[in-house]
């Protein structure tokens, strides 16, 4: 179960970037509401890493979870602002995707 909570507070942290993005797009009141769901979504994150980091070693949380917000935030910056996706982007977000598949398989 802490694996799963992991992978969803790790999916929080892609969240509160995207919210950050969305912010520089918008203006007005809706900037406020972009940043109200990024201070929610940071609040989400941080409270299951502080949960799972109890269960897990603290080291392979904290590296997943950064993993795991780094891909989702290179993906959804192409997906959404539409960023380049260029062939070394691409090969270094697999071999992150690598390392904490690899970090999973070798933790207890």
């Amino acid at each position: 179960m802490n694996w799963v909570l992991l992978i969803i507070a790790g999916l929080f942290e892609v969240c509160f970037a995207a919210c950050l993005g969305k912010t520089k797009e918008s203006t007005g009141t809706e900037t406020t509401y972009w940043y109200i769901g990024f201070l929610i979504c940071l609040g989400i994150s941080m409270y299951l890493l502080v949960k799972v980091t109890q269960a897990l070693p603290i080291g392979t949380a904290y590296a997943v979870w950064t993993g795991i917000g780094a891909v989702g935030t290179v993906l959804v910056g192409i997906l959404v602002f539409k960023e380049p996706a260029t062939f070394w982007r691409l090969f270094f977000i697999t071999t992150l995707i690598a390392s904490i598949i690899g970090l999973k398989l070798v933790s207890n």
